[in-house]
Formats: structure tokens, sequence, C-alpha cells
């Protein structure tokens, strides 16, 4: 039995089902007992050193939500990037109980591709304790790459030499125009728009076929019997 031809306009014109927002895995969020990120924007240059010590309260409870965010989680990772709407990214990642342990540090490393070469923009050192930051003011329409690495803890006098520092993981994305967000949501309202005048339409022609062009071809049935 083939469906009508309206209830198969319906089903074209119906809207794509919406993304729930996916709570934060446990894992992602630091512990209770760490209130708050100590970090360093480390200036340009091979020098490690410098950077005024900043503090900033963890992300508790986001939720990466279209179509105001973006995510980007390679699989496999323990690092992970939310885009923004507001040209902003919080980049997330975990770490087992046993590994955080031995870390120090964090590491971040971010670069931007233009269109000829790589540029670099935030080098950052994070505590043992964060595991979440937000870099601002993201360029539309560009590449980014983010390395994060855990520094271990340095080597004691007992010790018998230095572990060696586990190797970074990167996460690659970029940011859409916000300009192009609002051409998008704006096509997607055209488009309803145009299947609810497409569905009125149809019932309108029903309406006709059904009320006043069976009773006009019925006339000339009726005068050939008196």
């Amino acid at each position: 039995m083939r469906a009508p031809p309206l209830l198969l306009l319906l089903a074209a014109c119906a809207p794509p089902p919406c993304a729930a927002a996916a709570p934060t895995p446990p894992g992602w969020e630091p512990t209770p007992d760490a209130p708050w990120c100590p970090y360093k924007v480390l200036p340009e240059g091979p020098e490690a050193g410098g950077g005024r010590l900043c503090f900033r309260s963890p992300a508790r409870g986001f939720r990466c939500q279209a179509p105001g965010c973006a995510l980007h989680a390679p699989a496999g990772r323990s690092l992970r990037a939310s885009v923004l709407r507001n040209r902003s990214v919080l980049l997330q990642w975990r770490l087992a109980p046993a590994a955080a342990r031995r870390v120090r540090a964090f590491a971040l490393n971010c670069s931007w591709r233009g269109a000829y070469t790589r540029f670099p923009c935030e080098r950052v050192l994070l505590g043992a304790s964060c595991r979440d930051y937000l870099l601002p003011d993201v360029h539309d329409g560009v590449l980014y790459r983010l390395c994060l690495q855990p520094l271990p803890l340095r080597a004691g006098p007992a010790a018998a030499a230095p572990e060696t520092p586990e190797p970074a993981e990167c996460v690659e994305f970029t940011a859409e125009p916000a300009g192009m967000q609002d051409i998008v949501v704006a096509m997607t309202a055209v488009g309803g728009s145009i299947c609810v005048m497409l569905v009125v339409i149809c019932l309108l022609v029903a309406y006709i076929t059904e009320n006043l062009m069976r009773p006009a071809l019925a006339r000339p049935g009726l005068r050939r019997h008196p």
C-alpha cells in the first residue's frame, strides 16, 4: 500500500531531530578539592620562564550543545576542544588517577595555519590540578592545532632517573565564521516556512478537488436520467 503524496510531503518537510546535549562524561572534570586552576601564559620565544601567575575556576557541568557549540574529540584521545559560537574554545582533558599522581604540570602549545605558514599563538603552563583551559578570540576560517603535554615530576635525590615525559596529544579544529552560522539558521527557517506553505497548498488543492470538482462532473450524468 503506497503512502498518500501528502504524507510523503509532510515527512520530507519534517525538521531534523535535534541532538541532545551530552553531559560531561566522568573523568573530564577536576576533583572537588581543586576549586582553582593556576596557570601561566608564557611569552613568545624559546625561554620557558616568565609570565604572570593567574587563577581560573574550572568549567564544571559544561555541555557542548549545537548550534552554539561544536565538539572536536579525536577517537581514543583524552583531549577535546569545544568551539563556542562567541569565538572562544574550551579545551578539556582527563587523566587516570595513577597518571595524575605523576604529573607536576601541563604544557599547552597553540598554533594556527595561515595562507602560507603556521603561526604560534599561546604557550601556557598549567598546574597539575587543571583539567580545562579557555582560549578566547580565535580567528575564523583558519586551522588551529592545540597540543597538551603532561610534565612528569622532577627526579628527587633518591630517584635513579627522571621519568620520561609522556607524548603530547593534539586536537585540530577550524572555527566557523559567526556570519555563516547565522546564514545557516536563516536558511533553515526559510526552508521550514516553504514546507508549511507547500502543505497548505496541498490541503487547498485536495479541498477543491473533493468539494468543487466532483459535483460539477456529476451534473451531466444526472440530466440523462429524468
